[in-house]
């Protein structure tokens, strides 16, 4: 790590965050399991295979077109179990509130988080309140930790991508970054656009179904699109190569993109997914994704080569090839 003090982008999902994690977290905390770098842990316990999951919501604003800060960390925690292979089952929910925090707020937040664990299924058993002084916080932050069950024996890791793979996404990009933006600036579009958060647990479970051989399951979250594939290019190290024209995007989003001069494969989505599966399977498993409520607009959106190992290239739409780096840090901090 080249820098003395925490900047934002230390927690964005791009270069400074992998630079965190692995310069100092890593080596720190040290075992098997965690040098996994999964989305979540990996656990075998009395022979049943159990992923868990921890992560902590600072969006601003916590309430914004298509859902708020509530409801983005119960499916952020699902997600990240369901793209360890998991069937998520249990939620923790802790709360940081700053004093003077409305009640209202905080009461249409519990209920938000209530109907989406409802939604997808899984219980919210146990948790934390702290409160700091006015001026100690932002309002309110979420942690929200998880546990779900493997029932499968497939190998899912950001390190199992093989040359002649495919890469598949399940829709529109940039939808939450874009919403959370227009909200925080007071931008106003033709139309709405609204945060893709969703619970994608469902949708794992056929692809899974689809393929016995599923490669990689992976949410671009922070860093993007860009940013999760260049952690399994370099993962895998392989080149993943990627079609512009085939990505899909609201012609909302891509006016916004270009409007405020921004790069939607950087941009945070939370309802969607990438996964990469042998080409032989993907016919499958896209029929299944676009057969799945979640999943109508899914595409091929790319493919796995060995020709560049651990870098990420896209096919412009005139018909150019350009490096996709790993962002140094999120657009837009705060993105959930």
């Amino acid at each position: 790590m080249t820098s003395a003090s925490i900047k934002l982008a230390h927690g964005s999902g791009g270069r400074l965050s992998n630079a965190l994690i692995h310069d100092l977290f890593f080596p720190a905390f040290n075992n098997p399991i965690l040098n996994q770098a999964h989305d979540g842990a990996l656990l075998t316990m009395h022979s049943r295979q159990l992923a868990f999951s921890s992560d902590s919501f600072v969006v601003k604003p916590y309430f914004f077109p298509g859902g708020n800060i509530g409801e983005l960390a119960v499916n952020g925690t699902v997600n990240d179990l369901a793209m360890c292979g998991a069937i998520p089952q249990f939620l923790s929910v802790a709360f940081i509130l700053e004093e003077g925090f409305p009640m209202n707020h905080l009461k249409a937040i519990v209920k938000s988080m209530a109907a989406a664990a409802q939604h997808a299924q899984v219980q919210i058993v146990t948790g934390d309140t702290k409160v700091v002084e006015r001026g100690a916080a932002d309002g309110v932050f979420i942690n929200t930790s998880g546990i779900g069950i493997i029932n499968h024996q497939q190998k899912i890791s950001p390190n199992n991508a093989q040359a002649g793979d495919v890469i598949i996404t399940n829709g529109y990009i940039g939808d939450h970054g874009i919403a959370i933006l227009s909200q925080r600036e007071g931008l106003f579009f033709e139309t709405t656009i609204q945060s893709d958060t969703a619970a994608l647990h469902t949708l794992v479970a056929s692809i899974l179904t689809a393929s016995a051989n599923v490669r990689v399951l992976r949410d671009p979250t922070r860093g993007g699109v860009a940013g999760v594939l260049n952690e399994i290019a370099l993962a895998s190290q392989v080149e993943i190569r990627l079609d512009e024209v085939a990505i899909p995007m609201r012609d909302s989003v891509r006016a916004a993109c270009d409007l405020l001069g921004l790069d939607p494969l950087i941009i945070a989505n939370e309802g969607k997914l990438i996964t990469i599966v042998p080409k032989a399977d993907s016919a499958a498993v896209l029929q299944a994704m676009q057969l799945h409520p979640l999943g109508k607009e899914s595409a091929i959106i790319g493919r796995v080569l060995n020709n560049n190992p651990g870098k990420v290239t896209l096919e412009t739409r005139i018909g150019s090839l350009r490096l996709v780096e790993m962002p140094l840090g999120e657009q837009l901090p705060r993105i959930c």
